[in-house]
């Protein structure tokens, strides 16, 4: 399975909403995130550039999408980023692969 970041944050009218019927997001979040046949890792509620952080599970990334334009559209949340994440383990092999690559490749001539 494939491990996703999505970053973003809350409109102000979701914020609005929570403040008056403070809800559990992260329970609403798995919702949508299995809704779409994905698996809620981590779900964390952040300070700085972003209100929240989440890692997401799939084995096909495109099933997410509808997930996340369902999140768009509803107004409640704004500027999310989906970033895909590696494992070391993952890294290592993807270093390994590149090293055998890199024997076959001819970078171009510099002057």
């Amino acid at each position: 399975m494939s491990k996703f970041i999505v970053t973003g944050s809350y409109s102000a009218a979701a914020m609005k909403g929570m403040i008056a019927h403070p809800s559990d997001r992260e329970s609403a979040t798995r919702a949508l995130v299995e809704a779409a046949g994905g698996k809620l890792v981590t779900y964390l509620l952040t300070t700085g550039d972003n209100d929240f952080l989440m890692i997401v599970e799939t084995d096909d990334v495109r099933k997410m999408l509808p997930a996340l334009m369902v999140a768009g559209a509803s107004g409640s949340v704004n500027g999310l980023k989906t970033v895909q994440a590696f494992t070391s383990a993952e890294f290592t092999a993807a270093q390994n692969a590149a090293g055998e690559i890199m024997m076959r490749y001819a970078a171009p001539a510099q002057s």
